[in-house]
């Protein structure tokens, strides 16, 4: 018998908050096995002890933003509100059901007036890293690296157009010494400090978010974006270190600082990482090399040569004579190292003018064919 329900919820019930809380909940599992409480302690330096009024504790608002992040609640407006009616959400923040909600200008203004330039964040996620450890849930003996692009509140049409010098990477210092090393067995000059100074590029600046990166990449959108670069525990895919960049800078510079970081704060000993292609580059193969760590990277397809040209890899190097040798047999010799690190083996003109394949070979007018290989290319 079909009847109307009733028009008004009026009745009084007898109910706990944690009976109207699903025993399977998301939310029921992390307040199982993650300790919250030590953020109170770890900001209490950051608030007055004896003046000023009550704040919000500290440890209900890290939790209500983990909360946004968890499910996606990208306001904060909106997460105040959804935490208003969500029952499992008033649990994991320990609010009662008349108990009223933080504003959301309590949120905001506290990460952007009292954490902002701290280490707060950083020590919260280390430190849940750490309990992770203790739980034996990471072992840090295998991680997984890769970036993915984050979206930058701005629109891409809006922008200013600055000359800034290019990022370099945390192992430049190494890449120098060894480029002076190979100038000088070759007997050639060091570079000139003219030579050493960064490269200068120009660079779209947003108006509305001046540290977000303009980024162009094959098979992405065009536009101001940021890099996530994330890397992952191998033995349950736990999050153990993030870290943010604008999207214009390349995987690769960060990536061997912030392994070095994970060894050292965590005492990880790493044996073997997984990267994705972005960080297949000779400076993180050599860095893993001295660092005796195994790498495993996506492949990267090389560069395609124009329409009808050889690819590099129809010349084989020779160690023995340190220069590649010409499907013709002619060898292309040393010439020099330039300042990125790559050693330049030039032809003879002499004895391409007049070879065969010469169309095929090289469109440079002086009948040049120059090969480059970098100087960690063994790593």
């Amino acid at each position: 018998m079909l009847k109307k329900p009733a028009p008004e919820q009026t009745a009084l019930e007898m109910v706990t908050l944690d009976q109207l809380v699903p025993k399977d909940h998301l939310l029921r599992k992390i307040d199982a096995v993650i300790d919250f409480s030590f953020i109170h302690d770890r900001v209490a330096g950051l608030y007055c002890a004896d003046n000023g009024r009550p704040p919000l504790d500290p440890t209900l608002m890290f939790k209500a933003l983990f909360i946004g992040y968890l499910f996606g609640v990208r306001s904060e407006r909106q997460l105040v509100r959804e935490i208003e009616v969500n029952v499992a959400y008033r649990w994991f923040l320990r609010l009662k059901l008349t108990d009223p909600v933080f504003d959301a200008s309590t949120l905001s203004q506290n990460r952007r007036r009292r954490f902002n330039d701290t280490s707060v964040a950083q020590d919260i996620f280390d430190h849940i890293v750490s309990q992770a450890i203790a739980h034996k849930l990471v072992d840090g003996t295998v991680l997984y690296t890769d970036s993915t692009h984050l979206k930058a509140n701005a629109n891409k049409g809006k922008y200013d157009l600055a000359m800034i010098e290019k990022s370099r990477a945390d192992y430049w210092a190494d890449l120098d010494r060894a480029i002076e090393a190979e100038r000088t067995l070759h007997g050639q000059k060091p570079l000139k400090d003219k030579e050493r100074e960064p490269q200068v590029k120009e660079i779209k600046v947003s108006r509305t978010d001046p540290d977000s990166g303009y980024m162009v990449r094959d098979g992405k959108p065009k536009g101001f974006f940021y890099l996530d670069h994330r890397t992952v525990d191998g033995k349950l895919a736990i999050i153990t270190d993030t870290h943010v960049t604008p999207a214009n800078v390349h995987d690769s510079i960060v990536y061997l600082e912030r392994l070095d970081r994970q060894r050292e704060r965590f005492g990880f000993e790493v044996g073997a990482v997984g990267l994705d292609a972005g960080y297949a580059t000779s400076g993180i193969a050599k860095g893993l090399e001295d660092r005796q760590i195994l790498g495993v990277t996506g492949y990267r397809n090389p560069t395609p040569p124009k329409d009808g040209m050889m690819r590099k890899s129809k010349f084989d190097y020779e160690p023995e004579t340190d220069g590649y040798r010409c499907p013709e047999g002619q060898l292309l010799a040393y010439a020099t190292t330039d300042r990125n690190g790559y050693r330049h083996y030039t032809s003879d003109p002499a004895i391409c003018q007049t070879c065969p394949l010469l169309a095929s070979c090289t469109s440079n007018t002086k009948a040049v064919r120059t090969i480059t290989r970098h100087v960690w290319a063994d790593a």
